[in-house]
């Protein structure tokens, strides 16, 4: 039967795959596209942001460096529903990774476009406009349920709802007005976090 150390190391090999994956296509990103500054966003979105992020990532640091402190959270989840975290958690990896190849050098940490920014429309992108949220969030959940942790599980939930309700509206606002008819097009045909199900008749 696993115990807490083998759902730790786990947890380490998700949350350092995740990292490494995101921290090498970011900084490819920045090279062959170039950056935007942060303070284009604007102070108010900018602390916004810092205020989703803080208290998301800031538990998954502290729980991969020393599970005891967490405990003050921790629930009594059963085995079965820890490993199927391992499960998701592990498949999430590949899924990141496809996603970061996909995007490309498009990829940013604002909401705006770059300059030489590219409408994506291949890969995870062909079915879904926001596929990195989407496996981002689903990978948090998934170390939620590996660390068997109720804050870390409330807070990805609320990521989720700041993610869909402030980041998704103002990323589309600028790709529409950067791309125009194309870009709405391609949300007729595409879903926002999952494929769209398209009527049968």
């Amino acid at each position: 039967m696993a115990n807490e150390t083998t759902f730790h190391g786990f947890f380490i090999l998700i949350f350092l795959g995740v990292f490494a994956i995101s921290v090498f296509f970011r900084a490819r990103a920045r090279r062959l596209g170039g950056t935007i500054p942060r303070a284009r966003e604007g102070k108010r979105f900018a602390a916004a942001r810092l205020a989703v992020a803080a208290p998301l990532y800031l538990p998954l640091v502290v729980y991969m460096i020393y599970p005891p402190w967490m405990e003050w959270s921790s629930l009594s989840l059963p085995t079965w529903v820890r490993w199927m975290g391992v499960v998701v958690g592990v498949a999430m990896l590949p899924g990141i990774y496809w996603v970061m190849v996909s995007i490309g050098k498009n990829v940013s940490e604002t909401y705006l476009t770059k300059e030489g920014h590219e409408l994506v429309q291949h890969g995870p992108y062909r079915w879904v406009r926001h596929p990195l949220y989407s496996v981002a969030t689903t990978t948090i959940v998934a170390l939620g349920l590996v660390a068997a942790n109720g804050y870390i599980l409330i807070v990805a939930v609320l990521a989720i709802i700041g993610i869909a309700s402030l980041v998704v509206p103002k990323e589309e606002a600028e790709l529409i007005r950067k791309f125009g008819v194309q870009y709405q097009e391609y949300q007729k045909r595409t879903g926002r976090f999952l494929p769209r199900v398209r009527n049968a008749s």
